[in-house]
């Protein structure tokens, strides 16, 4: 008799990867492989599940986090400008953590902003029509 494997439950996979995402402000490599065996799944899918969603990290990330839309409407009203601020402003390129881990950049595909592009979220606050000089300032009222 030929035995079947359930299928994973991937839903309740990336529930456990958003808990521990907000618990510990990333997925680690521990939390993925701890996540494989129970789920019985091998580290790659879990790992590949983890990397595919821009909203989950596998390292830790700045106390801020700056997600960068560079959808198509994004991209037309200039996303380029607000990433180049976001970068002279903190001195650092997307997908890096300044030193004193205040900030992170990411960029992002949509976050549902497309009437307010160029956008932006910083931490879970969206912020639109934004410029250079917009930038500065949301930037320098982070505590």
């Amino acid at each position: 008799m030929e035995q079947t494997v359930p299928d994973p439950h991937w839903d309740e996979v990336l529930v456990k990867l958003q808990a521990e995402q907000e618990k510990s402000g990333y997925v680690s490599e521990t939390f993925l492989e701890q996540l494989a065996r129970s789920a019985g799944l091998s580290l790659s899918e879990v790992y590949g599940v983890a990397t595919f969603y821009h909203f989950l990290a596998t390292r830790p990330q700045g106390r801020h986090v700056i997600r960068v839309c560079k959808s198509l409407p994004c991209y037309m009203k200039s996303s380029q400008l607000v990433i180049e601020a976001v970068k002279a402003k903190l001195n650092i390129l997307p997908g890096e953590t300044t030193p004193d881990g205040k900030f992170s950049l990411q960029i992002t595909n949509c976050i549902g902003a497309c009437d307010q592009a160029p956008a932006m979220l910083l931490n879970h606050d969206l912020h639109g029509n934004l410029t250079p000089e917009k930038i500065e300032g949301l930037l320098d009222a982070c505590p």
